[in-house]
């Protein structure tokens, strides 16, 4: 991202914030709380399923918007577009392989959840497994993951959009945010996120089509913006290097294995541990499926999501190399003094892709649209973080240290929680803006790509391999955390070169990429978790019904916070909604195969 203050001085709008853009903010803002009320009104938000799982009465639109914004925070779209600014249209794999994922989290993860009836993902693994251990250890790693990673690089970045875009003080406007989000999450609980979260989806959506649509005519079009991106070179160079030239290969999503800056072998493979662990095991995103009336709502919510997910490419990605195409001298500036007096970041100035494009080329009124967008973006990903992390403290936390715990207590814990959360945040601001801008979203992609793959290969054992067990899955998990931290710790002490200095890193950082790691990371916890599992005694069979993909009864149960399980309310939706599903579900990978294919 970008660093210190500085950048507001180099980004005087160029226009004045209007009177027309402060009344579209100011609609924006009421109407986010006038759907936030009116959706707690809905729902029983005094009891904990009704407060953490939306009463478990969720249609399947509103889940699918609010899994798509979910993983849209405004850190994606700075990121997605500075990258696409950088390097191309490669990144849009990340966005395209959550489609398998969302499907196998549809039809295959969440009918065990909900079979096993567990509000939270750290339970399940107890459930699955026995013992206390696995569970306050994937509590912790997911709290920590959220705080240090997904809230503060959303903060960061949504409040330098603003900043930069308003020129407002980055405290003020992210105090603001943090205020409104913190207060409809704390008195609404998951019913307000979710309906909040399809009145961000659709936003977001329009703002960023009719951004897209303008930066197109910008350029004449479509046509064009391949021979535009490749002569989009800043005026002042590193001498003697290549690094401000675009790539050769930006138009293409398959790059090579070994020199490809994402080699489509870790795009396929590496991301897709990735994915996994994202889409179906993180209680971000799984707690929104928990939440549907019923299978068939969660897995339309799925094809929902998946088709939206489609989208970036068009409406981020490619409006971010455009932008280097109207700003070369900006966007891809190589020359560190250069880079510094632009945007105050001497690594690279790709970050202020979207916000330029926002500054430049929208007019009155639809600016204030934009400014809308990102804090939509925002505020969606923030308040699903505040749920999710509030439900893993008080579920799986501070139930163990209470077990006699009763309902009123539980659900003061979880808002007094998502208080601690916002309270963090803002004490988090400070670091974030002293650190060096363009390391900090590196660093914050290899905390991820380093603890996530051990989890994944946990679940998905937990899943279809009932032979696995507690001492398994715990020394592979840590075994796992080991091999993690030792390449993080790498990464840290041996940061990617800049332009024009020789890269000295060890062979493990310079010829091993992080997303090939991942797949070598998951293998690794695979094995130890197999090996522990087989030298140790099985579970006893009676132990696994309804806990694994093998085990499950015709009747799922509903999940339910005392362990017990009840029925269905409605039961399961009629076969012709079930044949509706599947057939959308073939009608969509048949259109992700298609683009996959076109921009290969």
């Amino acid at each position: 991202m970008m660093e210190g203050n500085s950048t507001a001085g180099s980004f005087t709008p160029a226009q004045q914030f209007s009177v027309a853009d402060l009344v579209v903010v100011v609609v924006y803002f009421s109407l986010n709380v006038a759907v936030g009320i009116w959706s707690s009104c809905r729902v029983n938000r005094n009891t904990v399923s009704g407060y953490f799982l939306a009463g478990r009465d969720m249609a399947w639109w509103p889940i699918g918007a609010s899994l798509f914004a979910s993983s849209e925070g405004s850190g994606l779209f700075i990121g997605l577009a500075r990258t696409g600014a950088a390097g191309g249209i490669a990144v849009t794999g990340f966005e395209w392989n959550a489609t398998y994922a969302l499907l196998a989290l549809a039809w295959v993860f969440v009918p065990v959840y909900i079979s096993s009836g567990i509000v939270t993902m750290p339970e399940y693994l107890q459930r699955r497994f026995g013992g206390e251990r696995i569970r306050m250890y994937l509590s912790g790693l997911s709290l920590l993951l959220s705080i240090f990673t997904k809230i503060s690089t959303d903060l960061y970045s949504g409040a330098l959009f603003v900043q930069v875009c308003l020129g407002w003080d980055l405290y003020l406007s992210t105090v603001l945010m943090l205020v409104v989000t913190g207060l409809y999450t704390i008195v609404g609980g998951l019913v307000a996120v979710i309906y909040t979260d399809a009145l961000q989806t659709l936003i977001m959506v329009l703002g960023a089509i009719a951004l897209a649509v303008k930066a197109f005519n910008e350029i004449g079009g479509y046509p064009n913006l391949e021979e535009a991106y490749l002569k989009a070179v800043p005026s002042k160079i590193v001498p003697n290097t290549t690094c401000h030239l675009p790539r050769a290969d930006a138009m293409h999503l398959f790059r090579d294995p070994v020199s490809g800056d994402l080699p489509w072998t870790g795009m396929t493979f590496g991301l897709s541990v990735m994915a996994t662990w994202y889409w179906c095991t993180d209680q971000v995103i799984v707690q929104r499926s928990l939440s549907a009336k019923s299978l068939s709502h969660a897995k339309a919510g799925s094809i929902l999501a998946s088709y939206l997910k489609m989208l970036p490419l068009f409406v981020i990605i490619m409006p971010g190399m455009i932008s280097r195409v109207l700003y070369p001298d900006a966007v891809a500036c190589v020359d560190p003094e250069e880079c510094a007096r632009v945007c105050g970041a001497t690594v690279g100035c790709s970050n202020i892709a979207y916000p330029k494009l926002v500054v430049e080329l929208m007019p009155s009124g639809l600016r204030g649209l934009m400014i809308a967008v990102m804090m939509a973006a925002l505020m969606s990903s923030l308040t699903s973080i505040f749920n999710s992390s509030s439900t893993l403290f008080t579920m799986d936390i501070w139930r163990k240290l209470r077990p006699g715990a009763g309902e009123r207590e539980l659900l003061l814990v979880g808002r007094v929680v998502t208080v601690v959360l916002v309270a963090l945040s803002v004490v988090w601001i400070p670091i974030l803006q002293s650190s060096s801008g363009g390391q900090l979203y590196i660093y914050i992609q290899a905390v991820t790509s380093y603890l996530a793959p051990p989890v994944t290969a946990v679940f998905v054992l937990a899943v279809f391999w009932p032979r696995a067990n507690e001492q398994g899955a715990f020394w592979g998990l840590m075994a796992g955390l080991v091999l993690g931290l030792a390449r993080m710790g790498l990464e840290l002490v041996y940061p990617v070169p800049r332009c024009g200095v020789p890269d000295r890193r060890p062979w493990l950082l310079a010829d091993i990429h992080y997303l090939h790691f991942a797949v070598l990371l998951c293998a690794a916890t695979g094995a130890v978790v197999a090996g522990g599992s087989l030298l140790t005694p099985p579970l006893p069979p009676a132990r696994l019904k309804n806990l694994t993909w093998w085990t499950l009864s015709r009747e799922s149960p509903q999940p339910s916070v005392d362990g017990t399980s009840q029925e269905p309310p409605d039961g399961e939706c009629p076969p012709f909604w079930a044949r509706i599903c599947g057939i959308n579900a073939v009608v969509l990978m048949c259109i992700n195969i298609f683009c996959y294919a076109y921009f290969a």
